[in-house]
């Protein structure tokens, strides 16, 4: 058989994990697509005779890739969020299928790829790489040229980000968790009814900025006239999960696996009584989220 031919059935034989370790490091599918490629490009132009292990060859080198893009990623991200569009249900990604990506997002769980995405870049890897496809700490270290116990720290540290710790009691949370999760289904499903029944009559929703062609702060009251706002953001709904929030449950708003929004919510008697949404990059960037049932 042609040795290019060989070759390049051998790396199809890895693509669809090379593919999945691409997306859980970097968020995006067509960077993903992206980084195998590379992949493919350094497969092509390198001498893997010797090598016995290629799977393992492969993972090295997208991961490389990956971490790469991650910190030139990092070196721009206080300009990222503020080139979202003013409508984040619409792909920023012109060559992916938005409903690819959406499905996608929803299987690896799109509250991981928020938290996934606070991370430091090496954090990332060592969690990836280690929970996620249980590479061990001495493959993973000289990746980012730390020690194994030093690997170990950075997935450890990474590993509570990602589960977070409650603040309340348990039973809050589930009751909590309960109210939220109620929400987001009445928002996706259109269901007015359903919302203003979890509103409280005088509820308050206070956005520090508005989430359209004007960046002015909002302050809505009423449960009627808070539940006609939430109405108008089915779309953006759909990239909406749960998550912690400071400890607390509340909802982010990912497109495409990347922070746009977060919204607290103030809970009495099983009522909504305050909702905040936080869209401004400084402030989210404060905030400590994490995935639930993670």
């Amino acid at each position: 058989m042609d040795g290019n031919v060989y070759l390049t059935e051998r790396f199809e034989e890895h693509r669809s994990h090379l593919r999945a370790v691409s997306y859980r490091m970097l968020g995006s599918l067509a960077e993903a697509d992206d980084a195998v490629q590379e992949t493919w490009l350094r497969l092509d132009r390198t001498d893997v005779s010797e090598v016995e292990n290629l799977g393992g060859w492969l993972t090295t080198v997208v991961s490389r890739v990956c971490l790469n893009m991650l910190r030139a990623r990092e070196s721009r991200r206080e300009d990222s969020m503020e080139t979202y569009p003013s409508d984040p249900a619409v792909s920023r990604e012109d060559t992916v299928d938005p409903e690819q990506e959406a499905l996608l997002a929803d299987s690896v769980g799109l509250a991981l790829l928020v938290v996934l995405d606070q991370l430091a870049p090496a954090e990332r890897l060592a969690f990836v790489l280690h929970d996620l496809f249980a590479v061990p700490f001495d493959e993973i270290a000289p990746l980012i040229e730390k020690t194994p116990a030093a690997t170990r720290q950075l997935a450890s540290r990474a590993r509570r980000r990602v589960k977070g710790a409650p603040l309340v009691p348990e039973a809050d949370l589930t009751r909590r968790r309960r109210v939220v999760d109620a929400f987001l289904a009445a928002t996706r499903g259109g269901d007015f009814d359903a919302l203003v029944a979890l509103l409280h009559p005088d509820v308050v929703l206070r956005a520090d900025k508005a989430v359209g062609p004007t960046p002015a702060p909002l302050l809505v009251r009423g449960a009627v006239t808070v539940a006609t706002g939430a109405m108008a953001a089915m779309q953006r709904a759909q990239s909406t999960v749960p998550a912690l929030v400071d400890g607390v449950v509340g909802l982010a708003m990912a497109p495409l696996g990347r922070l746009f929004l977060v919204l607290g919510f103030a809970i009495e008697d099983g009522l909504i009584t305050e909702i905040d949404i936080v869209a401004e990059p400084e402030r989210i960037g404060a905030l400590e989220i994490a995935a639930l049932d993670v």
